[in-house]
């Protein structure tokens, strides 16, 4: 992660807290077996996405340009998109790009978050209401309120020229810096404009 920083230009963010708190994995796994009775532990660890995170962040001004060689980097490194939610076209609500990426020797899935400064402080100033928001507990018209206060705090987010349109990469595309040998780009940093 760190070379696909290097290579788009990006900031890493929080490296030291890539990990899932132990805690967090528990009420992940609770959740799962709560929402699908009789489910095996197993497949409820198998199926959290986020135990390993990464975010990478940009300036407005470069952040499509980045955000498409860090995912193109990625790609041609033989990780496998498992998803790709990019919510900066939406009216309202979390503005950023969260993809899940499945690592090609340990199959292991891990996130990474594209931000750029504006979108991280909104996400980091909305995490308590969006923790209470999906708390099972939460009624109706308290969630409705909490939407609305995160919906606020993100109506101020200036969305990068393009970041609406950016896509996953193609599968085996050609990574950013070696286009003849897209399974090993070069792990040279080549200069982000």
């Amino acid at each position: 992660m760190r070379t696909a920083a290097l290579l788009s230009g990006a900031e890493l963010i929080g490296f030291d807290h890539r990990l899932k708190s132990p805690d967090s994995l528990k009420r992940k796994v609770a959740t799962s077996l709560l929402e699908h009775p009789g489910q095996p532990v197993n497949d409820a660890l198998a199926g959290i996405s986020d135990s390993v995170r990464y975010t990478l962040q940009w300036p407005d001004s470069r952040y499509t340009k980045g955000v498409a060689l860090a995912a193109s980097a990625l790609s041609a490194w033989g990780n496998d998109t498992t998803k790709w939610s990019n919510t900066w076209a939406h009216a309202k609500g979390y503005k950023a790009i969260n993809s899940g990426w499945r690592a090609p020797r340990s199959r292991h899935l891990f996130e990474v978050q594209f931000h750029t400064p504006a979108s991280k402080y909104a996400q980091e100033a909305t995490h308590k209401l969006y923790e209470e928001q999906r708390l099972p507990t939460t009624s109706a018209e308290r969630a409705r309120e909490l939407q609305a206060q995160q919906d606020a705090i993100f109506a101020a987010v200036t969305v990068p020229p393009g970041a609406g349109t950016l896509t996953a990469p193609t599968p085996g595309a050609p990574g950013p810096s070696q286009p003849s040998q897209p399974s090993r780009p070069s792990l040279r940093p080549q200069p982000v404009g």
